[in-house]
């Protein structure tokens, strides 16, 4: 059975007892409301005998003809109580017989429901009372033949427009239904072709006037299917860098070894190159795996008060000797401050921007370092002036191994592996931090990194103020 389905007889079957439960409380509450009046209409009835009844001495009921109400409305008979009908209606002299037997007995008023010919009464039986002591009864009766068939009309009206409504609104319902689960099956559908084609550029079609729960879930599916899109384009590029990133330095190896093989005789530069290479290599996993527990939410973090101008002029000093004085680098604006982080780990991104901006900047030029403290954040800049970044590569800068079509120009022999942009932004991120990019290309690159002064309570965003060189 279809979702569809399902639904629409769920709601069918949920109004039919609605309007069940209604069409009966209905019906009660006019049938209570006629017998009522007919209760009323008997006891005015009643009333109006009594007073024109009369009794003698010994306490014989008489009735005065004169004064009794003539009325074809309702029944009337008086009995004595030796059982003898001591007067009645004239629409009641085809009864031999009381209307309500079992009332003669009665020493209180009754009503009652009777057959009599096959006509249904409502009879009122009302004891009467001579000084104190009962002298006959008197029973005034009306036909319930008309408030019978109102009733059963109001039961088929009632009856017809339950069945009218229940069917339009399956019919409605089956519509509705039909038009708020369409975006299901489009979903079903596109996700059985991506499984098909390994297609992921499919996405669900969504009305722009649309605003409710499936179209929240279409739009999410939608966002899945983007992250996947690009999770998948990620792992295809990343498999295809490491493998090109590990040809090289596994093809110098194998050289190397086979040159020596043929040589029969370890040489020396041939066991530096290979020395060199697993260097490379075991810095390249080094990063891999440091990436890989990011990504996963598990890199490690000491994290306690460091001085982070200390670790700047440090850094300063090692890209100094990096650079083998080929660059003017200076300290632009050092101030002093502390931050809860992981000293080591900090130090590395700093390290990594400083390697990339003697990595991209002609010979001459010059690379700033800087550092000021603004409230509760901590702002370290690392500026160059080389030949900066397109556009159109600054979403794909923090990827792994992206270096850009430029990054094949680099000005620097000590390339890396596309891997220490992606690694600092990881590190700061998990400091609760961000980097902020300037670029203009031919001009230079300014790399901003925001530091929380505190782990506890991290600003939701840091003050920021465009700097002057």
């Amino acid at each position: 059975m279809s979702l569809r389905l399902r639904l629409t007889l769920v709601y069918s079957v949920l109004l039919s007892g609605i309007v069940a439960l209604l069409s009966i409380i209905i019906y009660v509450m006019v049938s209570m409301q006629l017998v009522d009046f007919v209760d009323d209409f008997l006891q005015k009835g009643a009333h109006q005998i009594i007073t024109a009844l009369r009794a003698d001495g010994i306490g014989n009921l008489d009735i005065n003809s004169e004064i009794t109400p003539i009325t074809d409305e309702y029944y009337f008979q008086v009995w004595s109580m030796d059982g003898r009908l001591v007067g009645y209606s004239e629409n009641a002299s085809k009864f031999t017989q009381a209307l309500d037997r079992g009332g003669l007995d009665l020493e209180e008023p009754r009503f009652n429901d009777v057959t009599v010919d096959q006509v249904t009464f409502r009879v009122l039986t009302v004891p009467l009372e001579v000084q104190g002591q009962v002298s006959g009864r008197l029973q005034v009766g009306m036909g319930m033949t008309a408030i019978q068939n109102t009733l059963r009309y109001l039961q088929a009206v009632l009856g017809v427009t339950a069945v009218f409504s229940i069917a339009v609104s399956a019919f409605v319902g089956w519509i509705t239904t039909g038009q708020a689960l369409a975006p299901l099956e489009t979903m079903a559908h596109i996700a059985r072709r991506i499984a098909t084609a390994d297609d992921l550029s499919q996405r669900i079609p969504i009305s722009p006037g649309r605003n409710d729960e499936i179209s929240a879930l279409a739009l999410t599916f939608n966002q899945t299917f983007v992250r996947l899109e690009r999770l998948f384009d990620s792992q295809r590029r990343f498999l295809a860098d490491v493998s090109h990133e590990l040809r090289t330095p596994l093809t110098v190896i194998k050289g190397n070894v086979g040159l020596m093989r043929m040589m029969k005789a370890f040489d020396e530069e041939a066991l530096s190159s290979i020395e060199m290479e697993v260097e490379r290599l075991t810095r390249m996993v080094g990063d891999l795996l440091l990436m890989a527990q990011a990504e996963a939410g598990k890199l490690p973090l000491m994290l306690v008060p460091i001085e982070i101008d200390e670790i700047l002029f440090e850094v300063f000093e090692e890209i100094k000797v990096l650079s083998g004085g080929k660059h003017d680098i200076r300290l632009n604006q050092i101030e002093p401050a502390i931050v809860i982080g992981d000293r080591d780990r900090i130090k590395q991104v700093l390290l990594n921007l400083g390697s990339n901006a003697v990595n991209y900047t002609p010979e001459g030029r010059k690379i700033l370092f800087g550092l000021t403290s603004q409230r509760d954040w901590v702002q370290i800049f690392v500026s160059d002036e080389g030949q900066g970044v397109p556009k159109e590569e600054l979403s794909r800068l923090f990827e792994r191994f992206y270096r850009g079509e430029k990054s094949r120009t680099r000005t620097s022999d000590t390339g890396g592996f596309g891997l220490g942009l992606p690694i600092a932004y990881w590190i700061v991120r998990n400091h609760g931090g961000r980097i902020d990019i300037e670029t203009e290309e031919g001009q230079g690159t300014i790399f901003n990194v925001w530091l929380p002064k505190s782990q506890t309570e991290i600003p939701t965003r840091p003050w920021r103020k465009n700097r002057q060189q």
